[in-house]
């Protein structure tokens, strides 16, 4: 069983979390749920509500899009990523299906409280712009290459 201190350390990984003080990492933790997720479980569905945000603290999962072809992988996610800050930031349905490719120990940090972290931490509200920014432009760079290469191909 993982103790609080193992979880605070698990946060600290987080660049998002790096910075923030000690106490408050605390009890972030304190007020989030250990949660594991068995391989092809899904930790959250594209489209459902996004009521919380998911700190991966070992194994590996997929992020899947639903397309009229059915599911497809656009990504794969492992130890010290975040998922699902979008949907809670947002308030949109979930943009991607997650599913642990093995065995996923998360910690599930509520909308509330992951929202109450940015009001008191203004430069965790900054470091989420930056990877936001840097998702959108990874994201933008392979649209751009996958149409080349469409149009290369026709």
């Amino acid at each position: 069983m993982a103790s609080l201190k193992d979880e605070v350390d698990a946060l600290r990984r987080i660049p998002l979390f790096a910075n923030v003080q000690p106490q408050k990492l605390k009890l972030l933790a304190f007020t989030s749920e250990r949660m594991s997720f068995e391989p092809g479980q899904e930790l959250f569905h594209q489209g459902d509500t996004g009521d919380a945000a998911y700190v991966i603290i070992s194994g590996s999962a997929e992020v899947l899009v639903d397309t009229p072809e059915g599911m497809i992988p656009v990504a794969k996610i492992g130890e010290n990523d975040f998922v699902g800050e979008i949907a809670i930031l947002c308030d949109v349905p979930r943009t991607a299906t997650i599913r642990a490719a093995e065995r996923v120990e998360t910690l599930k940090i509520m909308k509330d409280h992951f929202l109450r972290m940015l009001g008191e931490f203004p430069e965790m509200a900054v470091e989420i712009m930056r990877e936001l920014a840097y998702r959108l432009q990874r994201t933008t760079t392979e649209l751009t290459d996958a149409r080349q290469q469409q149009r290369d191909e026709s």
